[in-house]
């Protein structure tokens, strides 16, 4: 508004001389149509003089004899000149009565325009003086108009412009006022939600409203509170099972030493009995430790994965025959369906995946349960897959399944010979060969756990 009445102010005057301008010659041209015509009628000169008193302009026509033919009303009241007293140059003369000295300057610079100053009202005039010449004679036109706004026009549309800027602020105050209070009640809102969850409240909900803007963020703060709360609730149950782990084994050292220092020490049975128990439970921890050093040193991505040709139908039963005895035990029927096929990775790590996705299945089989192995050569890929018929895993739990030390049941007893982050590290070793993985289960109907690796091997 302030910019719109800076404009108004200035730009007003010279808008108005510039139509000043256009108009006078418009009715010059208009007038100049008619005298031309040989049939000038009494129709004619009132048509000529509504647009002369319509355009704010007062005008008066001579014949060469200085006789005036035409002088319609005055529109301008007090402001036309041309029967007041003017001066032009070094002449100072009064038009009606003193016509032929216009004549003259309009003979010698036609059409002519001149700038003067009414000495009534102080404002700026256009004189204009044409030289009209028809079959018959020859006319002089002389045209009289203001070339600034009245004060009372100004004044008139700067009141118009005044209430039009209280009307525009009056509505903007209250437009801002509810757009302000609905966007920060809900910023508001959510900055208390987010003091909640940084105290660790993860009950914490971020409410939406109107804006689209806001809604994005408030579902994605929702999104990042549930996330949140379930890496809280896995960082409880990893503290939980590491404690465990290590504690469980530490108190079965110190447990059976005891016994051994107490009771079993002069009996070589139950002392060599109890031993064994101390030297399991420490491998244990042994194997505990080298696990999470190399799933540490795997998402770090210090070891280094030193891909070559592999045979993938040897891998997979190199890896069957270390966990023979293991699938003689449980009496699981195991099948492996394995096309001849070479993937170019590196050998160490991939068998270690497949010897983890396959004692992961013998673990959540019963007995007499069936184990697949398979692995195809499609198009752009190898594709290896677990399946079992055991127990199966949720829709919850199947997005944490690869988290280290997640376990789907959470009353399953610790193995001895699993530290509860096969899985994790089968992960970090397939990211770190940029294989696609992932897994498909329900609930008692079984897994089936997979992954693809290139097919992009080196020629021999």
């Amino acid at each position: 508004m302030l910019l719109l009445g800076f404009l108004l102010v200035v730009l007003i005057k010279p808008y108005y001389r510039n139509d000043r301008m256009n108009t006078i010659d418009m009715i010059s041209e208009t007038i100049e149509k008619l005298l031309l015509k040989n049939d000038v009628n009494n129709n004619d000169i009132e048509s000529a003089a509504r647009t002369i008193i319509g355009n704010n302009v007062c005008a008066i026509i001579y014949n060469e004899n200085g006789k005036s033919i035409y002088y319609p009303p005055d529109s301008l009241g007090e402001l036309c000149m041309l029967d007041k007293k003017i001066t032009v140059g070094d002449l100072s003369y009064n038009i009606k009565s003193e016509p032929e000295k216009m004549i003259e300057l309009i003979k010698n610079d036609n059409p002519f325009y001149e700038t003067i100053y009414s000495q009534y009202t102080g404002i700026e005039m256009l004189l204009y003086g044409k030289q009209l010449k028809t079959n018959l004679a020859n006319y002089y036109l002389i045209l009289n108009t203001p070339l600034e706004p009245v004060e009372s026009y100004i004044d008139f549309i700067m009141n118009q412009y005044l209430y039009l800027a209280m009307i525009v602020i009056l509505i903007s105050l209250v437009l801002a006022f509810f757009l302000a209070k609905n966007i920060s009640k809900p910023i508001i809102q959510m900055k208390n939600e987010a003091n909640k969850l940084a105290q660790g409240d993860y009950d914490a909900k971020f409410e939406t409203n109107s804006f689209s803007e806001i809604n994005d963020l408030a579902s994605t703060l929702d999104d990042a509170t549930e996330k949140l709360s379930k890496v809280n609730d896995l960082r409880k149950d990893l503290i939980a099972n590491v404690s465990h782990d290590i504690k469980t084994p530490l108190t079965m050292i110190k447990a059976y030493a005891e016994m051994i220092k107490d009771i079993s020490g002069d009996d070589p049975l139950k002392r060599n009995e109890h031993l064994d128990v101390i030297i399991q439970e420490s491998e244990y921890l042994d194997k505990l430790v080298s696990d999470m050093s190399e799933l540490s040193k795997l998402q770090s991505g210090v070891i280094e994965i030193n891909r070559d040709n592999v045979d993938m139908k040897e891998c997979v039963e190199r890896v069957v025959t270390l966990l023979s005895h293991a699938v003689e035990e449980k009496k699981v029927k195991l099948i492996v369906d394995c096309d001849d096929c070479v993937a170019y990775a590196d050998e160490i790590k991939i068998s270690q995946v497949i010897y983890n996705f396959l004692s992961n299945a013998l673990k959540y089989s019963d007995e007499n349960a069936e184990i697949t192995v398979k692995v195809k050569d499609s198009e752009n890929a190898i594709r290896v897959e677990v399946i079992d018929n055991g127990n199966g895993i949720s829709k919850e739990a199947l997005p944490y399944i690869w988290d280290r030390y997640y376990k789907v049941d959470k009353n399953f007893n610790r193995s001895v010979n699993s530290t509860g982050l096969g899985l994790a590290i089968a992960k970090a070793i397939l990211e770190a060969h940029k294989a696609k993985y992932g897994v498909e289960s329900e609930l008692d109907k079984g897994s089936t756990f997979w992954f693809e690796l290139s097919k992009d091997y080196e020629e021999e």
